[in-house]
């Protein structure tokens, strides 16, 4: 999939001329990506477009003038846009209640290691693109974890038309969601750009 460049990034005057058809693309395509899984979490699933988005709301939050700061923002972004027989997603554990988040971020410890798409079958489990940051000292897991899937050439090729399932098979959580044909056709364009 393709990764952004400075180049990509329009800057202040033009993104504001195009933020709000942009904005109602994006939440559009994220509706489409956004799945849940079971009553706690959800998952985007990300690609250069909506990584695009993120970068032009931070250089617009944070004033960004200068291609050396938007350059570093590329940079951290395009960790997050699949590579070739990828998917790319940002899981989210959404508890709003304080008491819950306090009782449940200490139950999901390593929760990344127990996501996976299931393809005809076979699991591709998740892998975390920074691991070091999700729990501190193994008592306490993190609200939002960025997670790659690495498909075989046959996976990929057959996931638009195949079974697929999210999956959360983690000793405290457990849930499985049925990709529909609109999702799956969704996600499968990442294998094919």
């Amino acid at each position: 999939m393709h990764k952004l460049s400075v180049a990509d990034i329009a800057d202040m005057r033009e993104y504001e001329r195009e933020r709000d058809g942009f904005r109602a693309e994006i939440i559009d395509l994220k509706k489409k990506r956004r799945i849940a899984i079971g009553e706690l979490m959800t998952i985007v699933f990300e690609n250069a477009v909506t990584m695009r988005f993120q970068i032009q709301e931070m250089a617009r939050a944070e004033k960004m003038l200068r291609d050396e700061q938007i350059e570093h923002e590329v940079e951290t972004y395009n960790e997050l846009i699949p590579d070739d027989g990828e998917l790319s997603g940002t899981l989210f554990i959404e508890i709003e209640d304080a008491a819950e988040l306090r009782n449940w971020l200490p139950r999901l410890t390593h929760i990344q290691d127990f996501v996976a798409i299931e393809v005809n079958g076979e699991l591709v489990r998740a892998r975390e693109t920074d691991e070091s940051r999700l729990t501190r000292e193994d008592e306490m897991t993190t609200t939002v974890h960025y997670l790659k899937f690495a498909f075989t050439p046959a996976q990929a090729s057959s996931f638009e038309n195949a079974a697929v399932a999210l999956v959360v098979d983690h000793p405290e959580y457990q849930a499985r969601v049925v990709l529909t044909d609109a999702q799956r056709e969704e996600l499968a364009g990442d294998f094919a750009k």
